[in-house]
Order: structure tokens, then C-alpha cells, then sequence
């Protein structure tokens, strides 16, 4: 007897490929990418290229989230430990042999191309740490989570000795968001929290003091107190190291309730808010669209992180949950910090705002982490139907 097996159809084969995406969660970057757009057309229409290579740096990473979320969480766990070693050699290789621009030796050149590998262990980093936690499910002890403090302090103290605190905070946050989900104690937690809130008040009642000049600070780099130093007061050199961050509170406060309107912002087209694309690109977004543009924006992120935790929530290993758990509040990271820095509560770190910030690299990043959040959506989808 002849069977005949039909093949299937083209169709057939490539719906896998677009299906089991979730669809909140794209609907959520759909409108995070507009309102990029639409900024970044404001601010940097007269900016050179900015606005094309934006959008192209867009649809880079939105190419890299494709291609990424077919990728099985179990080949992604598979990548963690050998993307953790070559990003911690490559660190290694950047403090000895790398670049040095202002002080800082951060990048490394391949001839080919010029790479900041610190921006690999924002993804690697999480990837080990919630490949360790799987290993280690059922058994957890408190040499467990040591090991894991360890995974976390090596790539962070590397980075930090480039010097470049703002990618180091992003790493040492993505770490410490696995360890929280793996199930690190309050015991623990809270005097750390506690520890943290008693340095801020003294800091703050102490200022006058430990910002005088002949002052030196511990771990930390002239440049990096100056930066606290002008965070508590803005005003004390407000033409020099205060100028960034009172000109992006006049910005953001010019804007008032509704704006002033699309490509209407004189703080920023009279080029007083300085990295109008880049770092501040969120005051510009305030002054011309103001109170009820922020919300929306603020809205916008907020539907992002829930989403994120569902997707966290709903994953079926210790190794997705933790992962996408952390992605999801990394990217809380990024729009807390850049929001801060900008209206004057934190330090001026360099820390975009993402999809609307200019900038390749951490776009390209953010389509990665992105990716693996999809993947791990997907995958659970796909299951269930």
C-alpha cells in the first residue's frame, strides 16, 4: 500500500516562524517606538543624520528581537556560561589593551570595528546568574547566593575600574534582580536598603562639607563627586558642571500641562539643553509635550514592566522566570535613572532613555534583552496551543 505525504506549503513552513508572539508586549514597543520617532525627528532634525540613523538603528534591533525570539530559552541557557567568559575577557583584554577617550578605557579595537565589551555583560550577566539558580533549583543555600555575589562583582568591578559607573550600576541592578527573584531574604535586603537610605540623608545633611574642593572621596573619581556635588546643588556652578541638569528642569518645567508644542521647544531648538538627543532627549520630550506627554509616556513603560512580569510570572523554569524577571526591571532601570538624572533627583550618569535616546549600541542591546523576553513569551504560547 502507497502512502502519500503531502508536503507542506511554504505557508506552512514560515507561520511558525511569525506566530506566538506576544501581542501586548509588541503593541507596547510599537508605541515606545513611535514616540522615538516623533522625538527624535523634533530634537535632531537640524542634528545631522541623527533622525535616519535612529530609525535604523531601530529597525536593527528590531531585527535582532526577531531573529532572537526563535531562539528556544533552552539554546539561550545553553549561551549563558560561554557569553559570561568572552565578556569577562574581553574586559579583561579592554583594561590592558583598550582605547582610552577622556580618561576613560572602555572600548576595544578589532581592527574590523571598535566595541565597548562592558555592554556584552548587560546581557551575559542575568544569563549566568539564572543559569546558575537552575542548576542550583531545589538545593538553594546560602553559598548558593555568595557564588552568585561573586558572578555579579567580577564584571562589575571590571567595569567600574574603566571607570564607567553608569553601565556598572545597569549590570549590578540586572544581577541583583535575578538574585531578588531566586529568592535572596528581606533579612538581607532590608539592611542593605537601610544602609543605602542613612548614607543618602547623610550625604545630604553633610554636602556643604565633603563637596569642599581639598575633599577627597573614597572608590570614587574627581569627576564622579563632582557629579553627586552638583546634583545637591546645581546652582553652585550653574554655567559649568550644574549647567546640564538646571537647564533640563527648565525644560521639563516650561512645558507646563499640555506643552508647547511639536517641534515648538525653544530650550531645545535655541540649543540650551545639552545631548538633546541623547541623555536628555527626555527634557526635550517634556518641554514640547509636557505633564500629559510624560504620563503617557510614563504609562507607556508602566504597560512594558507589567507585561514583563506576566511574561516572568508565566514561565515554566526557574531559568525563564528569573530572566525575563530581570529584563523586565532593567528596563525600569533604564527609564527610572534617565528620568532622574534629567529632572535633578539622581547623579548624571549616562544612562539613555530607551527607544528614545539616540544611540546604536544600547539600542541594539535593548533589542537582545528584548529578544530573550519574546522568546521566553513565545515559547510559552507555542506550548500551550
Amino acid at each position: 500500500m502507497n502512502i502519500a505525504f503531502e508536503k507542506p506549503s511554504l505557508f506552512q513552513r514560515v507561520k511558525p516562524i511569525f506566530s506566538g508572539f506576544d501581542g501586548p508586549l509588541l503593541v507596547g514597543l510599537v508605541l515606545l517606538s513611535i514616540a522615538g520617532l516623533v522625538t527624535m525627528y523634533s530634537v535632531g532634525f537640524d542634528h545631522g543624520t541623527r533622525f535616519v540613523d535612529h530609525g535604523r538603528n531601530m529597525l536593527l534591533a528590531g531585527l535582532v528581537l526577531f531573529i532572537v525570539a526563535q531562539i528556544p530559552p533552552q539554546r539561550l541557557m545553553t549561551l549563558a556560561v560561554p557569553l559570561y567568559t568572552i565578556g569577562l575577557t574581553l574586559l579583561v583584554i579592554t583594561a590592558i589593551f583598550g582605547l582610552t577617550k577622556k580618561g576613560a578605557t572602555r572600548w576595544l579595537d578589532l581592527s574590523v570595528t571598535v566595541i565597548q565589551p562592558s555592554e556584552i555583560l548587560k546581557i551575559a550577566t542575568p544569563l549566568m546568574l539564572a543559569w546558575w539558580f537552575q542548576r542550583r533549583e531545589g538545593q538553594l543555600q546560602v553559598p548558593d547566593f555568595v557564588v552568585a555575589l561573586v558572578l555579579l562583582a567580577l564584571p562589575v568591578a571590571l567595569i567600574v575600574k574603566q571607570p564607567d559607573l553608569g553601565t556598572a550600576l545597569l549590570v549590578l541592578s540586572t544581577g541583583l534582580y535575578v538574585m531578588f527573584f531566586a529568592g535572596l531574604s528581606w533579612r538581607l535586603i532590608g539592611p542593605l536598603l537601610l544602609a543605602a537610605a542613612v548614607a543618602i540623608i547623610a550625604l545630604v545633611v553633610t554636602g556643604d562639607r565633603i563637596c569642599q574642593p581639598d575633599v577627597e572621596w573614597p572608590l570614587l573619581r574627581g569627576y564622579q563627586k563632582n557629579r553627586v556635588c552638583t546634583l545637591l546643588d546645581p546652582t553652585s556652578d550653574p554655567l559649568g558642571k550644574g549647567f546640564h541638569i538646571i537647564q533640563g528642569m527648565i525644560a521639563i518645567g516650561s512645558g507646563g500641562i499640555d506643552g508647547k508644542g511639536f517641534m515648538k521647544g525653544t530650550q531645545t531648538h535655541l540649543e540650551f539643553i545639552p545631548e538633546r538627543t541623547t541623555d536628555f532627549v527626555f527634557a526635550a520630550f517634556a518641554e514640547e509635550f509636557g505633564l500629559i506627554g510624560c504620563l503617557a509616556l510614563l504609562a507607556v513603560f508602566l504597560f512594558l514592566i507589567f507585561r514583563g512580569l506576566v511574561i516572568a510570572s508565566d514561565a515554566p523554569t526557574v531559568f525563564t522566570r528569573l530572566l525575563a524577571g530581570s529584563i523586565t526591571l532593567s528596563l525600569f532601570t533604564y527609564a527610572f535613572v534617565n528620568m532622574g538624572m534629567v529632572s535633578g533627583i539622581l547623579p548624571v550618569v549616562g544612562v539613555p532613555l530607551p527607544f528614545i535616546s539616540y544611540g546604536g549600541t544600547a539600542m541594539i542591546t535593548l533589542g537582545l534583552s528584548l529578544g530573550m523576553l519574546m522568546s521566553i513569551a513565545k515559547s510559552r504560547r507555542l506550548v500551550q496551543s
